[in-house]
């Protein structure tokens, strides 16, 4: 059984494959996309038994989909498929500079008509960790059933739960997002807002007022992602004392495609707390990981085996 199990929706994604208007753009790439399944194939790759959960149509996209994931090692024992609903499906622009256009088609999708019948407890027995994000319960009001459910049955079943907010304002009101991520980040034992996640759900991006009331909430563990520029830790030990600090990223020459580095980044803190490392370290492999993912194009194509992890440290490590 997996010892990381995640809950979400993976669309087909489809790339254009020159740097026009998407209006003119007659040639795509096509891959796959979704911030859970980017955080399973990271962890996969560097050798962690991870599981994902989710529901695809049963059409061509759903089916490639979960062989692609399930062909990086990951778990795809829980994904369904539905007759009556298809799988998602985003478009995306070719951009040389800044974040590039994403148009979402993914209302009446498999996955957003998921319910809490799905899971199965058994699933979640020996496992270590629930990895979700603030994406799945945006889709609907039986995914939001879901996740809290999965959240439920981890909790009982002694897992970590790791919550990254992942805030996709396309999908809900700034209230209703701020509203429901704060309930999952109380039943949370680890969040991972950037800057402005974390001004978002609180009213503020100072980092002592941020970790103190995440910390408050409950979760042990803090990072406010800083983009290219690093992360925020703070570490809350139950005995009235945190240790907080400042992890610098790693430099990166020329930067391809940004989309996939907070799922990478979260591949590194969450494998490196999995490991016993401390919260300090596993946010070095963080950015480690984040950094490597805006080299290259795609989601996960820039995620690194550990061979090559290691390897990336160390020779960060030799030049400062």
């Amino acid at each position: 059984m997996p010892d990381i199990l995640t809950l979400g929706e993976s669309m087909v994604m489809m790339v254009a494959d020159q740097s026009d208007s998407l209006q003119f753009v007659t040639n795509y790439s096509r891959k796959i996309a979704g911030a859970e399944s980017n955080v399973a194939i990271g962890l996969a790759r560097i050798g962690h038994s991870v599981g994902w959960l989710s529901a695809l149509g049963q059409d061509p996209f759903g089916t490639y989909i979960r062989n692609t994931i399930r062909g990086e090692g990951v778990d795809t024992s829980q994904v369904s498929f539905s007759v009556e609903y298809p799988t998602g499906l985003l478009v995306k622009e070719l951009n040389e500079i800044g974040d590039p256009l994403v148009l979402y088609y993914r209302r009446g999708s498999a996955a957003s008509k998921m319910t809490p019948e799905v899971l199965k407890a058994d699933y979640f027995a020996d496992a270590k960790l629930l990895h979700v994000t603030g994406i799945f319960p945006a889709l609907s009001s039986s995914c939001q059933d879901t996740l809290f459910a999965a959240i439920t049955i981890a909790k009982e079943k002694g897992l970590l739960i790791s919550f990254d907010p992942n805030i996709r304002l396309q999908l809900w009101s700034k209230d209703a997002a701020r509203e429901t991520l704060l309930k999952i980040a109380g039943m949370s034992d680890l969040i991972l807002p950037g800057i402005a996640e974390a001004e978002l759900l609180l009213g503020t991006a100072e980092w002592d007022k941020v970790a103190d009331s995440f910390h408050k909430l409950g979760n042990k563990y803090v990072i406010m992602k800083n983009g290219p520029d690093g992360a925020y830790y703070s570490t809350d030990n139950q005995d009235e004392t945190c240790e907080r600090g400042y992890q610098k990223g790693f430099r990166v020459n020329r930067v391809i495609d940004t989309v996939g580095a907070g799922d990478g980044f979260a591949v590194g803190v969450l494998s490196g707390l999995l490991e016993g490392l401390p919260l300090a370290d596993a946010v070095v492999r963080g950015n480690a990981i984040g950094s490597l993912a805006i080299t290259v194009r795609g989601d996960v194509e820039g995620y690194p085996t550990r061979n090559q992890l290691d390897a990336y440290i160390a020779h960060h490590a030799r030049n400062i």
